[in-house]
């Protein structure tokens, strides 16, 4: 009861409607929801919509799947869940309509795929490359701690043994900090395709409305 509380109530500050809805008997509880709505056409926001030389920026921190999954094995601390769940919380509402306002036409949600694997489909839509700047990405804070345990999901590994023969890492990155970016994250941020000459005005709304945008790399041509 709890966990559809929860979903209502995300739901209603989110100003939508929850209908309709089926169930499903199982040894396991089991619930989602799936998003249904309208978009004007010529605000419409996908994959295949990055251009090379469109800065890429990150609107929530990595490590969610990593942290959860060390909670799993009661081995995360409550201040470190705290900062999780506060992230996974948040709605992506500021940060859509932040993308609405400047007119971006290429974006994903980093959700289960991971960071690399949503950025590696944004890049085939668009016909392009992505290229990180690993110090730039930003974690919670305990990412790298339990990183360290590797209390990584298995999801982590699937994500990289699927796209990790496309990603090419810098001689140096430690193996846990790459495999924070193959981490399956729960609700994450937005990655977000920045035009070079709106991003000046892109990140100073972003800091007036108090909506955290990290840029992270770059489309180039590829």
């Amino acid at each position: 009861s709890d966990i559809v509380r929860g979903g209502a109530e995300k739901c209603r500050e989110a100003g939508v409607v929850i209908a309709g809805g089926h169930t499903v008997q199982d040894k396991e509880p089991k619930f989602g929801l799936v998003v249904l709505g309208f978009v004007h056409p010529e605000k419409m926001l996908t994959k295949s919509g990055t251009r090379p030389g469109d800065v890429l920026v990150l609107t929530k921190p990595l490590g969610f799947g990593v942290t959860t999954t060390a909670l799993k094995q009661e081995k995360a601390a409550p201040e470190d869940v705290a900062e999780v769940v506060g992230w996974m919380k948040r709605l992506n509402r500021e940060a859509g309509a932040l993308a609405v306002e400047f007119g971006l036409r290429g974006g994903t949600d980093v959700t289960g795929f991971s960071l690399l694997g949503h950025g590696l489909e944004m890049a085939d839509a668009s016909g392009v490359a992505f290229r990180l700047e690993m110090e730039k990405v930003p974690f919670v804070h305990c990412a790298e701690k339990y990183a360290a345990q590797w209390t990584f999901p298995g999801g982590a590994s699937d994500n990289r043994l699927y796209y990790g023969p496309r990603v090419r890492f810098a001689v140096g990155i430690p193996e846990e900090k790459q495999m924070l970016l193959f981490d399956p994250q729960t609700s994450g941020g937005l990655l977000l395709a920045v035009p070079a000459a709106r991003l000046e005005a892109f990140v100073g709304r972003a800091n007036e409305i108090g909506q955290p945008a990290w840029i992270i790399g770059e489309a180039v041509v590829g």
